[in-house]
């Protein structure tokens, strides 16, 4: 008999790693969003969004991923590596991909507001890059959608009752 992660691909492993990151977040009163750079199968950066408690707006899930991942590897350069985010990248996220030279990028749900992939522009395609990445969208799009949900519902229920 089949155990359930046997019945799921790897990328929908992958992402349930990030979903915990989000979940992390969402602990610490963060916006939900969590990312792993897995590399040779192992997963050597992590990260959820840290804006609030480090007071730094550039600490978004992916940009710590990638930090830490770097530091792992001792290269800025991540062109062997694949990213696992939980929610569609932002344009300063997008951008630092690009830097990073990623050989994969895989994320969640779509974000109309604030994604860069696809959604409101699309970074990753601009003729004029110098690298290209292989982009998956939508892996347990459903399951990274709801955490997001369930943070700005409780979070508006606050501000409604005057607590936020």
């Amino acid at each position: 008999m089949s155990t359930p992660d046997e019945l799921r691909t790897p990328d929908e492993l992958w992402m349930e790693e990030a979903l915990r990151e989000a979940q992390r977040a969402h602990a610490q009163d963060e916006v939900p969003v969590g990312a792993v750079v897995v590399h040779e199968g192992q997963i050597i950066g992590r990260g959820y969004n840290r804006n609030r408690t480090d007071s730094d707006p550039t600490a978004h899930a992916e940009i710590v991923a990638l930090r830490e991942a770097g530091t792992h590897l001792g290269n800025h350069r991540l062109g062997s590596c694949q990213m696992f985010v939980t929610i569609e990248p932002c344009a300063m996220c997008c951008g630092a991909l690009i830097h990073a030279r990623l050989a994969r990028l895989v994320y969640g749900a779509d974000d109309p507001k604030a994604g860069a992939v696809h959604s409101m522009m699309q970074v990753l395609n601009h003729p004029q890059l110098n690298h290209r990445m292989e982009v998956t969208g939508g892996v347990l799009a459903g399951k990274c959608a709801e955490i997001m949900q369930a943070f700005f519902e409780q979070r508006r229920g606050m501000k409604t009752k005057g607590k936020g």
